[in-house]
């Protein structure tokens, strides 16, 4: 009665600030217990992963496209084939761009008696946004920061051979004469396009006037490369979705670069998924934790209610201390995740050329926000019972409140760890979808669990049995197996605990040697690093003779025509396709088309049927194709790529009209095919039967790889075919490869908090199973067991359950990795036989030796001591 009155005669304030000191005294006193200490590790490795990998990844990201950018000249890139609007200029530079313009086009250049068509790039005093361009200027290469200055041309070597011009010397380019100021060795922004496959000369924007070239009719594309801050490219969202539906081409890194953005965007999905898994360990660690710590303080809870304390009391003073210690670790693991990326960044100082922008707010607060979820998510449910004790416990020690209902804490847990994976992965579909899978087959596990915990028991239980003090191996595979049955449940509970850990660790474990697989496997030694094209009729033979013995690795030679849309189901395609695919560079410029008789290497067929097992014979489909095509002829059957049909809302049975020359070729959609952008080989979007573009005048493209050391090959290839363009990509390849390279870097050092948080849920497990391992091992040193039986009963015991999870952990595993490859990596399914060999055996050698260390000093003591463990408050 007086500790009522007394409460009431508080004031609210002074109430509250009692409860704080309170709850910060009870805070520090338990820090001395194991179960608390393992709390606060899972929650700063919690937030230490996931604020590292959020500063890292933010500041990679940012950096690594950055530096992308420089493959295509700018953050942002807009190219049309008239010069641009004075209004468009204007949103851009006041959302904060930099500006540069660019002219490109194809001219003829002269230099005394020779001719030859050149790639003419126009720039400005801005160019280049990123890099510099290495040019040799007659004193060896040098990088230099800009672009020919005015009344100066670069030439590329191979066009300076070709022309027989030297530094010095004067070209003309249309009615002007410049004089050759360098060779250019690398550009800033090397384009792969077939556009710039004639040799390149690069000239300043101040010289074009002159020169006379640009005319009405003339096919020119004028470009503003745009570079800035992330923030402003977003401000411009509606801007560029309107010149997209004006024809505009609109060109990002994502885009335009398929490979490269790939790559980028498994980076992110891994180092996310790398976060989110230290992130559930981290959860697991806590739950087991906070389990223990509620058992050891139900006594405390009760003596607290015998002085007056009422439930919501009991909840707010356990809930601030446990808030004062997410706190805590919150700050420690926010430091912690600041100065390990610090230091990967400085690790990797190496491997990464690039200048990153400084470290955001957002991942810090990121990580805080993670700490208090893991704790509401994976703590609530079980602390639930401490405000539910009775006062009577204090008395009668088996009044224990009865626990959270083991389904309450998965759908708490379940819900907190979907909204975070929602959070990170920005997906509301797939996190859905991971979510649910995830529970199916915690409710699987856990039938799967029993069955082979069962199983596992059964053999241990059909060894020998020993006499005495037989410390032999079967007597303490029995004892220990004997041991985890007679607690099935807590048993039960430790195994999917140490399944989940070995299943989260392997899972990013294989999906790193995936992606680096991958990674390799897209850019072997091999890649082709040259493209030959306008290879005519005659010089096929020829060309394909002088390259056999050279090239190391090439591809068929593919006959190629221009022909560009005119029509899709016999309307305009601008009527036809989504409003988004209306400025697509697909309609504003000739394809490239061939034929085909069999599948092209590194295209795969994803819908329809391919030309061979079309019903009928060919003559049925494309009749007589030497001649015009008779009005209401069926149309010529087509295979197009899947991306490119996608995004003009096209499908099997559809029919496209193609204009070539003066001539019309109508094809009906009867496949769709996946291509493999990232291998370096030609690739066509639209490919014909053999039969109907014969009739065209056509070329042959090739691609080739030919070591640094075969410029006299090079040379050859030249003098014998003037004609044919040769482009070298080794400069792309460079580019692609560093990033390729500073990304695994980032991959492969990411494993290591993922690794310690399923430390941290070993210790926690560990931890919490203390006090019923203690008094089982008093009972045995009761009767008799000497030191040794106990030690290798305990180890059996760690090995049988590592053995047993490693099994699940593996199962897990793979069904999770081939789910995720599916649905978020877009890579094929693989099965990785060597994990059910190595999960299984890892699992029980760590989870048995990390055990018998942490059961050590239970074995040091007396049987009274470890009986007295499992009621201690």
């Amino acid at each position: 009665m007086n500790a009522v009155a007394e409460r009431e005669s508080t004031s609210p304030l002074a109430s509250a600030w009692r409860l704080l000191k309170l709850s910060a005294r009870g805070l520090v006193r338990d820090l001395r217990a194991a179960d608390v200490r393992a709390l606060f590790v899972a929650l700063a490795l919690a937030v230490a992963a996931s604020t590292m990998i959020g500063f890292f990844l933010d500041r990679l990201d940012r950096g690594l496209t950055r530096q992308a950018g420089q493959l295509m000249g700018g953050d942002l890139v807009l190219e049309q084939g008239r010069p641009f609007a004075p209004e468009i200029r204007e949103a851009l530079e006041s959302a904060g761009m930099v500006i540069s313009d660019q002219v490109d086009m194809v001219s003829m250049i002269s230099h005394g008696d020779a001719f030859q068509p050149a790639s003419l790039k126009v720039v400005d005093e801005v160019y280049p946004h990123y890099g510099t361009a290495r040019v040799d200027i007659g004193e060896g290469v040098e990088a230099i920061p800009s672009g020919p200055p005015a009344g100066e041309v670069w030439l590329a070597p191979r066009l300076a051979l070709l022309l027989e011009a030297e530094i010095g010397d004067a070209v003309r380019v249309g009615d002007s004469e410049l004089r050759v100021g360098g060779l250019i060795e690398r550009e800033p922004d090397q384009s792969a396009g077939f556009g710039s496959f004639n040799p390149r000369l690069m000239m300043n924007v101040q010289d074009l006037a002159d020169t006379d070239l640009v005319q009405d009719g003339s096919r020119v594309e004028f470009e503003l490369l745009a570079a800035g801050p992330p923030e402003a490219l977003e401000q411009l969202s509606p801007l560029l979705d309107r010149l997209r539906r004006d024809g505009v081409e609109v060109r990002d890194v994502r885009r335009d670069r398929p490979g490269l953005g790939n790559a980028l965007e498994r980076a992110e999905r891994y180092l996310s998924l790398a976060g989110l898994a230290a992130v559930l360990l981290a959860g697991v660690a806590v739950a087991m934790a906070t389990r223990r710590y509620v058992d050891r303080h139900l006594d405390t809870a009760a003596l607290m209610r015998c002085f007056g304390a009422t439930q919501g009391e009991l909840t707010r003073l356990f809930a601030l201390q446990l808030l004062w210690l997410a706190l805590a670790a919150s700050v420690l693991g926010a430091l912690l995740g600041l100065a390990g990326q610090a230091a990967l960044l400085y690790l990797l100082t190496t491997f990464l050329p690039i200048e990153l922008p400084p470290p955001g707010w957002l991942p810090l607060w990121l990580g805080v926000l993670t700490a208090l979820a893991v704790l509401v998510g994976f703590a609530g449910p079980t602390l639930l019972r401490l405000k539910k004790v009775s006062a009577l416990k204090v008395l009668r020690r088996e009044l224990d409140p009865l626990p959270a209902s083991a389904w309450l804490v998965v759908a708490v847990a379940s819900l907190v760890f979907g909204g975070l994976l929602w959070l990170y992965s920005g997906d509301l579909v797939l996190s859905a979808g991971l979510l649910i899978g995830g529970l199916v087959m915690l409710v699987l596990l856990w039938g799967l669990g029993s069955l082979m915990l069962s199983g596992v028991l059964k053999l241990a239980g059909r060894l020998p049995r020993g006499g005495g003090n037989d410390a032999s191996l079967p007597q303490a595979l029995r004892l220990g197996g004997q041991q985890l049955a007679r607690r099935r449940t807590a048993s039960l509970g430790q195994l999917l605990a140490f399944s989940v850990t070995f299943f989260a660790m392997a899972m990013i474990a294989l999906v790193r040697g995936d992606l680096l697989t991958t990674w390799e496997q897209q850019l072997p030694e091999d890649t082709p690093n040259y493209f030959a094209i306008n290879i005519q009729p005659g010089e096929r033979d020829g060309f394909e003779q002088a390259l056999s013995g050279a090239a190391d690795a090439r591809s068929a030679l593919y006959p190629m025509v221009r022909g560009r849309i005119t029509a899709i189901n016999g309307q305009t395609p601008r009527d036809v396709v989504p409003a988004e695919a209306r400025g697509d560079n697909a309609l504003r410029r000739e394809l490239n088309l061939t034929w085909r008789e069999s599948l092209p290497e590194g295209n795969r067929l994803v819908a329809g049927q391919w030309f061979d097992d079309l019903e009928g014979s060919t003559s049925d489909w494309y009749g007589e194709v030497a001649a015009e095509p008779e009005p209401g002829a069926r149309p010529v059957p087509i295979s197009m790529e899947d991306g490119l049909a996608e995004r003009f809302g096209l499908s099997l049975g559809d029919t496209l009209t193609f204009t070539i020359g003066s001539a019309e070729v109508v094809g009906e959609l009867v496949s769709l095919r996946n291509l493999d952008w990232d291998s370096f080989r030609p690739n066509f979007y639209v490919i014909f039967p053999p039969g109907v573009l014969e009739r065209f005048g056509h070329s042959y493209i090739t691609a080739f790889h030919l070591d640094e050391g075969e410029s006299d090959t090079m040379r050859e290839l030249v003098r014998q075919f003037p004609g044919v363009s040769l482009l070298n990509v080794d400069a792309i390849l460079a580019q692609v490869r560093d990033l390729l390279t500073q990304v695994t870097r980032a991959v492969e050092l990411v494993l290591a908090f993922v690794l310690l948080a399923g430390v941290s849920v070993l210790y926690a497990a560990l931890t919490a199973s203390r006090p019923v391992r203690a008094h089982e091992s008093g009972l045995m040193r009761v009767f008799g067991a000497g030191n040794r039986l106990l030690s290798r009963v305990q180890g059996a015991e760690f090995a049988i359950l590592g053995l047993a999870s490693g099994l699940m952990g593996a199962l897990l595993a793979e069904l999770a990795t081939a789910g995720i490859y599916l649905a978020w990596f877009d890579l094929a399914p693989r099965l990785h036989l060597w994990i059910w060999l190595l999960l299984p055996l890892g699992g029980a050698l760590a989870i048995g030796v990390i055990g018998h260390l942490l059961s050590r000093d239970l074995r040091r003591q007396a049987p009274a001591a470890s009986l007295g463990l499992l009621g201690e408050t």
